[in-house]
């Protein structure tokens, strides 16, 4: 097509068409700068995008490779310890590369589309008028006030095709953006994910309601034309949709207020897990069971929630520790201390402190209370407390406690006692020996 048109141009002036040729070549020309430019910044677009896709890979390998040798956790191990009194690894939401690469990849083509398409159009628009046969075609009138006076304005086909052109392309810009505000704001921002979350949420948000009034304004809708239907949803919404509306505004709450964020370790009632998604309607929270809870959001505002990790991630931890009746009490507690400063995971402030808590059935009761600076780690931390606890009893000789019972027997009068061997083998000849007796 290239070679094809500049030769069927010149052969134009032969048929007399020399101007025509001339407007038609600057016409063509102009395209393709238009088409190379935009070439141009699509591939430097796709390659900064390639640039820090491979930067974001680098970057996780090296933290998970960093984490992994930092220290190698038994997975195992903490997934049979996972209940409601501790929590296990807490993982911070990361980003999904791939799927985030291909929505921005397709935002990119689709921006390349529309770019295209508008230069076509602003290029050769004064030589093709018959695209504006769309706008003598009337589908629809709307009264305007225009100083002081009514007057009919026509609603044409025209403006139906740029309502349905905006509605496409809000729709991509909805389903692609947020990829983009992602990478964005973790890579040069370094904001968390809870924050990231509410941004994009909010951005979305801002995006449906902008289309919603664009499209409504193109096709001739006015606020004056549509009051009475608002107040009318108003009244519906008021009796039967008054739960819905009020959890979509408790979520808004929640994203601007962030009592709740993804990826906070929060208890709902009697149940235990990580925030990962906040919705319209509800909040989903994924247990240690690796079930998924959706709470509504009007309940996160208005009930009880406890929130581990809103603003301090540093939590206590009690380890009950008994031993035997005798035991040297300052000793104990000396070990107990020991213990719990030579962990690496246990805080200096607040301080771990022991107290000898009184006196059980079976055992001197101590409590050891510690805390810890990353929730991450609870399980892992109280399992080494125990294993150094035990380790340093069984060196320095203290015993600990386990249940005893006396058995006391009334001797008033005398006792029978029978003796009974209750092996398979004996029991027959055991009882034989006692008939003939």
């Amino acid at each position: 097509m290239l070679v094809a048109t500049p030769l069927a141009l010149a052969t134009l002036p032969l048929m007399g068409f020399l101007y025509s040729v001339l407007t038609l070549s600057l016409l063509y020309v102009s395209t393709m700068a238009a088409a190379l430019a935009l070439l141009v910044i699509h591939a430097l677009a796709l390659r900064g995008l390639r640039l820090v896709e491979a930067n974001a890979i680098e970057t996780s390998t090296a933290d998970t490779s960093s984490a992994n040798s930092a220290e190698q956790l038994d997975d195992e191990a903490l997934d049979e310890q996972d209940d409601a009194s501790g929590f296990g690894i807490i993982e911070e939401p990361e980003l999904d590369i791939d799927n985030l690469s291909e929505d921005i990849r397709g935002l990119v083509n689709m921006a390349a589309v529309v770019a295209g398409l508008v230069a076509l159009y602003v290029i050769w628009s004064p030589i093709l008028p018959a695209f504006r046969i769309f706008d003598s075609i009337h589908l629809w009138y709307q009264t305007l006030t225009l100083n002081g006076e009514d007057v009919r304005s026509p609603v044409t086909l025209g403006d139906l095709l740029m309502a349905v052109i905006y509605a496409i392309g809000f729709g991509v810009v909805v389903a692609r953006l947020p990829s983009l505000m992602e990478i964005v704001l973790q890579k040069r921002f370094d904001v968390s994910a809870g924050s990231r979350y509410a941004v994009v949420v909010l951005t979305k948000y801002a995006l449906v309601v902008i289309a919603i009034l664009l499209v409504a304004s193109t096709i001739g809708a006015q606020w004056s034309e549509l009051q009475w239907l608002v107040a009318a949803l108003s009244v519906g919404i008021g009796f039967g949709l008054q739960e819905i509306v009020a959890n979509f505004i408790s979520g808004l709450i929640i994203l601007f207020e962030q009592p709740v964020r993804v990826g906070d370790i929060v208890t709902v009632g009697e149940t235990e897990g990580v925030v990962t998604k906040i919705r319209i309607r509800a909040t989903t929270i994924r247990t240690w069971d690796r079930r998924e809870l959706l709470v509504p959001n009007k309940e996160l505002i208005t009930g009880r929630v406890l929130n581990w990790s809103l603003s301090d991630e540093i939590s206590r931890i009690v380890v009950v520790v008994g031993v035997a009746y005798g035991s040297d009490v300052e000793k104990v507690q000396a070990l107990i201390q020991e213990a719990a400063q030579e962990n690496e995971r246990v805080v200096d402030e607040p301080a771990p402190f022991v107290s000898f808590e009184g006196f059980g059935d079976n055992a001197l009761t101590f409590l050891l209370r510690a805390y810890i600076g990353d929730l991450s780690y609870r399980l892992s931390t109280i399992s080494d407390l125990h294993k150094a606890i035990n380790q340093k009893f069984n060196e320095a000789g203290v015993v600990i406690a386990f249940p005893q019972r006396d058995l006391h027997l009334n001797t008033s009068e005398p006792l029978r006692v029978n003796i009974q061997d209750i092996r398979p083998e004996n029991r027959t000849r055991d009882e034989d020996d006692g008939e003939s007796r």
